[in-house]
């Protein structure tokens, strides 16, 4: 089993899954506009460059999304809320280069440092209106900050 988060989007799938691929050294492995789709889906001229569906590999971890058009979609213009996508790993050096690429024209709700849980941890939401959270796994000597 897999379980894979699908991200919504309204016309920028195409850009934040390229920026995801750079960011997170993945590759975009499919990319399908609205307008390759059947001509009888309800879908119009508008949207055609749209992605309908879009998937990146970042080693054995997938993420896939899509474009949604606001008929489809009516809270597609509202801030995310209720689920981050989150990083973990046990370098926190590339925790922060997550972190702070990430962070680029976003908005950072935790600045990334230190907590009692992690030596390294931050959360934002990147210019495309997705929360990140960005975890580094403690080591077993490592001990948090003294109060």
């Amino acid at each position: 089993m897999k379980i894979v988060t699908s991200l919504s989007f309204k016309g920028e799938c195409r850009e934040a899954f390229d920026f995801y691929a750079r960011v997170l050294g993945g590759k975009v492995t499919a990319a399908y506009p609205f307008g390759d789709g059947p001509p009888d889906m309800p879908i119009g001229p508008e949207y055609k460059d749209w992605l309908m569906h879009c998937w990146l590999d970042v080693g054995d971890q997938s993420i896939m999304g899509a474009d949604i058009p606001p008929e489809f979609g009516p809270n597609i213009d509202k801030p995310k809320n209720g689920f981050d996508v989150t990083l973990h790993t046990e370098d926190a050096a590339q925790a922060k280069a997550w972190f702070d690429a990430l962070s680029e024209g976003g908005t950072v709700l935790m600045a990334f440092g230190e907590t009692f849980w992690s030596p390294g941890y931050g959360n934002l939401v990147d210019r495309f209106g997705i929360p990140w959270m960005v975890n580094t796994i403690p080591s077993r000597d490592w001990q948090p900050p003294q109060g």
